[in-house]
């Protein structure tokens, strides 16, 4: 059996907060748990014992408890959860009533920004009671395209606090991209910042701001948010405010609303690369008691931590980083590109902010070792504990990079969930050892198997990630979708009565998961399953290449593998690197593996997240349409890839 590459301390074990729970769990229910497979086990065994359980142990406030637990348990989708029980998604992020720092903003421009606990709760006091006095009741829908600024946190606050429902994009999403998304879900107000920094440029957002308002019919009210000047002049938008002159200065408390367990509180929207994004609405109840448990449990965190993600306001682990408030840590906001003004911007950060837990997409670490930063000899980073990462499978040569070169001693949680569920299926643990390329366990009360083409559980294989029996973070429907096709299409069309999320990974024999990339993706070869994350590992440990997108062609009657690498500037692919990566790929994954072609383009096409879109660049390559381009964070890059002679043939 391979030896892990990092175990956590015995001490550390001892004091850990799953540590605690499992104590916790064994005086309750008189039970002999050791080991957190024991837990698990439990966890998906008598979900009705433990989802309560963790949410009394993570101080979950509900203004009335639930009737029942779990009805329709055998049912998916159509189970119910916590049945009678009502709670305020709000209030459970705003219990922590002191002088602590709840979120930092930190701007690529060098500005700072702190609120406190007890500051933050003043202003979704007052946001929210100017909401009201607009008109803003349970059930409206409240857009916000914004930076991942501290007045997109209040913004989210207020509108939850109403029982109203929070959806947002960020602002690098062009006019199209948000129209495609709130034009479905007709928003009544909508927060919106006059600009935005990316890269050391300033960008202005007033004119698309006036075109959206012309665009949503349903817009009773829009305030702007000043972000990259004071007092911007908005008298050519309608109906509009200024968000410090909008908030009602004589509100001092907030009226929560006691709302249903599954009442709205999210709408997410799947990537939009195959057609029109889907419109994913989250139940308030099952994301607080998910995100708890992820937080609090799986990453460790307490109300002495400062934890930080690289994201937008527009990608779920906004949303999840969010719901530390709930914890009573500190938030540190980041809103610009991860680069600027240099490769160590963020490492910075760390140390200037002292972060414990600090997350961001596997490919920032891939660019960080690619551009040759080591910041266990350029930073202190004494305070960091955490690294999480998500958006793409983690490369086991990445893993190897942290532990050698930004530090020895820390936990690396790569976590995989998505959109969909608005948190995840295989994630970080602090109590088990971390493992090369693999993720440390299954979420607990996630009933987590891998099926293999004939719809068998299988362990220690590749096969389709299902999830085979309900869980709260389910969404509770998609919007627009009365009759749930949508919804039974996206999940259960494969396995009925199963979720089936699109991944293909396999369990390993330490009971960790090991993602290969999207199902859809997987490129078949003479019949043999190849997940492209396996090509990409193997590619990245060329020093030229950049980045690489891999799909299948469909070529007489089989189906070839294309290879496209992005590479550092000023080196042209020849055919001594071409055989140097092909080289690489046989001698590390298999002949199977080794593409047909290897091609150079100037750039890849990428979500706003971050993720690459084989499926876009396939069907350029087989001719067919790639819908929905506003998904793409550059959507020019598909240009590269139409109408390339070396396909032909």
């Amino acid at each position: 059996m391979t030896q892990p590459i990092w175990k956590p301390t015995v001490e550390a074990v001892s004091k850990a907060n799953l540590s605690q729970f499992i104590n916790y769990c064994n005086i309750i229910y008189k039970t002999n748990f050791r080991h957190y497979t024991d837990l698990y086990q439990w966890s998906i065994d008598f979900p009705e014992q433990f989802w309560p359980t963790l949410a009394t142990f993570c101080k979950v406030n509900f203004h009335a408890f639930c009737e029942e637990v779990l009805i329709d348990r055998q049912k998916m989708p159509g189970a119910q959860w916590f049945v009678g029980a009502k709670l305020n998604f709000a209030e459970n992020l705003l219990a922590h009533r002191t002088d602590q720092l709840a979120l930092i903003f930190r701007g690529e421009n060098s500005a700072r920004k702190t609120i406190t606990y007890n500051e933050l709760y003043l202003q979704v006091a007052q946001l929210a009671q100017a909401l009201r006095n607009k008109g803003v009741t349970s059930g409206d829908r409240v857009g916000g395209w914004l930076p991942n600024c501290i007045e997109t946190v209040v913004a989210m606050l207020a509108t939850t606090s109403i029982g109203a429902i929070w959806s947002s994009c960020p602002t690098d999403f062009g006019f199209n991209g948000v129209l495609d998304r709130f034009g479905q879900i007709a928003p009544k107000i909508l927060f919106a910042s006059n600009g935005h920094f990316y890269n050391g440029k300033t960008f202005d957002n007033l004119a698309k701001v006036q075109e959206l308002q012309q665009s949503l019919p349903s817009l009773e009210h829009t305030i702007i948010i000043p972000f990259t000047q004071p007092t911007p002049a908005i008298q050519a938008l309608k109906q509009a405010s200024l968000y410090p002159e909008f908030l009602d200065k004589n509100a001092k408390t907030i009226n929560f609303a006691s709302l249903p367990f599954d009442h709205p509180v999210y709408i997410l929207y799947s990537s939009g690369t195959t057609g029109v994004p889907k419109c994913i609405v989250h139940g308030a109840g099952g994301t607080l008691l998910q995100h708890c448990k992820e937080l609090v449990l799986h990453t460790d965190l307490t109300a002495q931590d400062t934890i930080f993600y690289f994201t937008t306001c527009g990608w779920m682990m906004w949303n999840w980083m969010i719901s530390s408030l709930a914890v009573g840590a500190t938030v540190v906001l980041y809103d610009g590109a991860p680069f600027y003004p240099d490769t160590k911007a963020l490492f910075d950060i760390i140390d200037q902010e002292r972060i414990t837990v600090f997350g961001t997409g596997a490919k920032y670490i891939a660019s960080v070792e690619k551009n040759g930063l080591k910041p266990i000899h350029t930073h202190s980073l004494k305070s960091l504990r955490t690294i999480l990462s998500t958006g793409s499978p983690l490369a086991p040569e990445s893993f190897d990079f942290v532990y050698r070169d930004v530090k020895h001693d820390l936990c690396l949680s790569s976590i995989s969930g998505g959109t969909d569920i608005v948190s995840c299926f295989a994630l970080g643990n602090p109590i088990l050892p971390v493992y090369r390329g693999e993720l440390q366990c299954r979420g607990l009360g996630m009933k987590v198997e891998i099926f293999n083409e004939q719809g068998q559980p299988v362990l220690h294989e590749k096969g389709e990630l299902v999830c085979t029996a309900p869980f709260p973070c389910m969404p509770i429907y998609f919007w627009n979708d009365p009759t749930g096709e949508k919804y039974h299409k996206a999940y259960f069309e494969k396995y009925p009565g199963i979720w089936a999320h699109g991944d293909y990974a396999e369990i390993t024999e330490h009971d960790g998961v090991i993602i290969y990339g999207r199902s859809d993706a997987v490129l078949n070869p003479g019949g043999t399953r190849i997940g492209t994350a396996e090509i990409y590992r193997q590619v990245e440990k060329v020093d030229e290449v950049l980045e690489s997108l891999a799909i299948g062609q469909d070529w007489e009657n089989d189906v070839r593998v294309i290879l496209f690498v992005k590479l550092r500037h000023e080196i042209i692919l020849d055919e001594k690197l071409k055989n140097r990566i092909n080289k690489i790929i046989r001698d590390n994954a298999s002949p199977r593996h080794v593409p047909a072609k290897i091609i150079q383009v100037a750039d890849l096409p990428k979500t706003n997240s971050g993720k690459l879109v084989e499926l876009a660049v396939r069907n350029i390559v087989e001719g067919l349409p790639v819908k929905n381009i506003d998904a793409l964070a550059n959507p020019e890059s598909l240009e590269y890839f139409k109408n390339i002679p070396e396909l032909q043939i």
